[in-house]
């Protein structure tokens, strides 16, 4: 509110008040004056709890901007980071062999502990695979005997040809441990 707009509000529960008291003196006892007065307090005072709500309103609504930037940065980061990719033409031809491991969504294998992978998919068992960077985001790969997987992840030790599988439980991905397996890209 502006300085001016506060002042006239002010200004008019001065009067009102005036006009209670008036009011009041004439047609009231004293306590029912003492109420009048009390409750255009209380207005006054819940006017300015009211500003300070929206004050906080508009604070909250700013960090959610903020927060809103930050994601829209990640997003153009992936989408950056994809564009720079090699094509899918580069990768490899025919059957090829992968050194293959496993790998859960726990924090103390990923940092965090959401889930969410590189391309900003959510993990996904039978599915989700960590390839090296020459592999493009959604690049199908075909495993022999454990079927299609889809590239949606990275990993710092993902390089060459090394493929990480995404399994659900840590049980399951110690006892996959590291094995060379044949795979080829699917093309449609």
């Amino acid at each position: 509110m502006r300085i001016s707009t506060k002042l006239a509000v002010i200004a008019s529960f001065s009067v009102i008040l005036s006009l209670g008291m008036i009011a009041g003196t004439a047609s009231a006892d004293e306590s029912n004056q003492t109420k009048i007065n009390l409750n255009i307090v209380e207005n006054i005072l819940s006017l300015g709890q009211t500003n300070v709500c929206m004050a906080e309103e508009i604070t909250s609504e700013n960090k959610n901007i903020e927060e809103k930037k930050e994601e829209v940065k990640k997003e153009e980061k992936i989408i950056i980071e994809t564009k720079k990719v090699l094509k899918n033409s580069d990768l490899p031809k025919g059957k090829f062999v992968i050194n293959a491991s496993a790998y859960t969504a726990a924090a103390d294998e990923c940092g965090k502990s959401d889930g969410i992978t590189a391309s900003g998919k959510k993990v996904k068992e039978n599915e989700t695979i960590a390839c090296p960077k020459g592999f493009a985001f959604g690049t199908k790969v075909n495993i022999e005997g454990y079927g299609t997987y889809i590239c949606q992840d990275r990993g710092g030790a993902i390089k060459g040809n090394k493929i990480d599988i995404y399994m659900e439980t840590k049980a399951q991905a110690f006892a996959f441990g590291r094995r060379n397996l044949v795979a080829e890209i699917v093309t449609e």
